[in-house]
C-alpha cells in the first residue's frame, strides 16, 4: 500500500510538471521597423522560417504613453507589412509599433518592438514632379511635391530648379512651394537645355533626390 501511495504521488507531481510547461511559443518576427516615404508610414517585418500559415497582430503607441492600441485592419493578417499613416500622422510625436505572430489553435510568439520613429525626422522625401511646357513667351516650369502631405508638413518647403546647358554648365534657380509656376523667358531662340527639380526643406537640412531630366528646345 505504501508503494502504491508513493507511486500516485510521483505521478501526480509529474502531471503537475507537464502541465506547467504549457504550449511551446512560436518563433517571433524579426526586423520590425518603420519604412516611411513622403509621410506614408508603413511598418514592415521579416517573418520567421516556415511561416506560411502564420497570422500577425500589430499595435502602436505614442512614446511616453503606457497603453498599446490595436491597428485597425492589421489584426490576424498574413501579409508582412501594415500601414500606420493615419495613426502616426502627428509630426511632433514619436511612435513605437510592435508585432507578434500567432497560429491555430492558440500558439503565439513574443511581441517584437520597432525602433522609435518620428515622421518629421525619419521620413524620406521623394523627388518632385516636374512639368515643362515650351511656349512663345518662354519655358513654363511647374513643380509639385510627390504627395500633398509633404507640402502640408513643411510650410518652408522650396524647390531648386537646375537649368542644364548643352556644355554641362548648370544654373540654379529657386521656387517657393506655393508658386504656381516659373517662366524662363531669357533663353535664346532654338536653345537646347534640360531641367531638373529638387525639394529642399531648410529647417531640417533635408532634401530629395533630383527629378528625372526634362529636355526641351526653345521656339
Amino acid at each position: 500500500m505504501t508503494r502504491l501511495l508513493l507511486g500516485a504521488v510521483l505521478l501526480g507531481n509529474l502531471g503537475v510538471c507537464v502541465t506547467a510547461q504549457g504550449p511551446v511559443m512560436l518563433a517571433p518576427a524579426t526586423q520590425v521597423r518603420f519604412d516611411s516615404v513622403d509621410y506614408k508610414n508603413v511598418v514592415r517585418w521579416t517573418p520567421p522560417t516556415n511561416s506560411s500559415s502564420l497570422q500577425y497582430y500589430v499595435q502602436w503607441k505614442i512614446y511616453g504613453e503606457p497603453q498599446w492600441l490595436d491597428v485597425d485592419g492589421c489584426q490576424g493578417i498574413q501579409k508582412h507589412h501594415c500601414d500606420l499613416s493615419v495613426v502616426t500622422s502627428d509630426p511632433r510625436e514619436w511612435y513605437y509599433a510592435r508585432v507578434h505572430a500567432a497560429s491555430l489553435p492558440s500558439r503565439k510568439s513574443a511581441w517584437v518592438l520597432s525602433p522609435r520613429f518620428s515622421p518629421r525626422w525619419d521620413t524620406k522625401i521623394s523627388c518632385p514632379v516636374l512639368r515643362v511646357n515650351v511656349t512663345e513667351q518662354g519655358i513654363v516650369v511647374r513643380v509639385k511635391p510627390p504627395r500633398l502631405a509633404v507640402q502640408k508638413m513643411h510650410s518652408s518647403l522650396r524647390y531648386k530648379i537646375y537649368l542644364i546647358h548643352t556644355n554641362g554648365e548648370e544654373e540654379v534657380l529657386e521656387m517657393d512651394c506655393c508658386s504656381d509656376k516659373l517662366t524662363l523667358n531669357e533663353l535664346k531662340h532654338k536653345t537646347k537645355c534640360c531641367l531638373q527639380a529638387q525639394i529642399i526643406i531648410p529647417l531640417q537640412a533635408k532634401s530629395s533626390a533630383r527629378s528625372s531630366v526634362k529636355c526641351f528646345t526653345t521656339l
